[in-house]
């Protein structure tokens, strides 16, 4: 854990296939709002033949993107990697420009789903959730100034690729959910202190959903700008909270299952 925790703070290695197709389907989809390229694909050498078809669509998609594919030692991709899911394969990646959301919010959909992922603690975490909510038909997610997304390797392995194939934009947390007010949203959050339930709460679209960190949850001045807060009830008495991934897809689940 050491070690993940040293390259938390900056880190732009994409591990594994899973991640690096993600960056490539994101690229060739000509996204303007993912800028992100690859300066180098990496590969364990003596992986080189059981890698060999992986190898044969890199090597097409960095003639396509102009990036270099290097062989080196097993060891050496170890030594760079933060976790054990590689499989013989990285990419060095540039970064990527997060665009504020006050300059696109007039572009956005009018029907839309949009979520805020506000105070969660690790990269982790804030992967899982965007991967379930990218999986639900969200159409993008809202991040405070101060994000995880400067550790996008991590982010990118565990939303499966999730974080490189959405919009995600930058905003301080009152000012998303005064934005999308004034674009016709409702804004609605998650809260444990309400009586009004998941299930029992409408949820139809557009909507700007915000999702609190398990230890810190949503601030009070934020939570005073939303329409509507909703309690996820247990089946059982427990007093802790559920994840912020864990919350994040149920409350995705609802909302698609109540505008499919």
């Amino acid at each position: 854990m050491q070690k993940e925790h040293e390259k938390f703070e900056e880190s732009t290695l994409f591990e594994g296939l899973t991640s690096i197709r993600a960056l490539i389907e994101a690229r060739q989809e000509k996204n303007p709002w993912n800028d992100r390229r690859i300066l180098r694909l990496l590969y364990a050498k003596e992986s080189e033949k059981k890698l060999a078809k992986e190898l044969g669509w890199l090597r097409h998609r960095a003639e396509e993107e102009g990036f270099p594919i290097v062989a080196l030692p097993t060891e050496e991709i170890s030594a760079m990697t933060t976790g054990n899911t590689h499989g013989g394969l990285v990419a060095e990646c540039s970064g990527r420009t997060l665009s504020p959301l006050a300059t696109v919010i007039a572009s956005l959909p009018r029907d839309g789903f949009y979520a805020m992922l506000e105070g969660i603690e690790d990269p982790y975490n804030l992967g899982y959730a965007l991967r379930s909510l990218y999986a639900l038909g969200i159409n993008g997610a809202i991040l405070g100034e101060r994000n995880w997304f400067s550790a996008a390797g991590v982010l990118a392995r565990a939303s499966a690729g999730a974080s490189e194939l959405m919009p995600i934009y930058t905003a301080e947390e009152c000012e998303a959910a005064d934005l999308f007010k004034a674009h016709g949203y409702r804004v609605v959050s998650a809260d444990t202190r309400t009586d009004a339930t998941l299930p029992d709460s409408d949820l139809s679209l557009p909507l700007f959903l915000i999702v609190g960190g398990e230890k810190r949850g949503i601030s009070r001045k934020l939570l005073e700008k939303c329409d509507l807060a909703v309690r996820i009830p247990y089946g059982r008495d427990f007093r802790a909270s559920l994840s912020a991934a864990s919350a994040a897809t149920i409350l995705g689940y609802e909302i698609r299952r109540q505008n499919r």
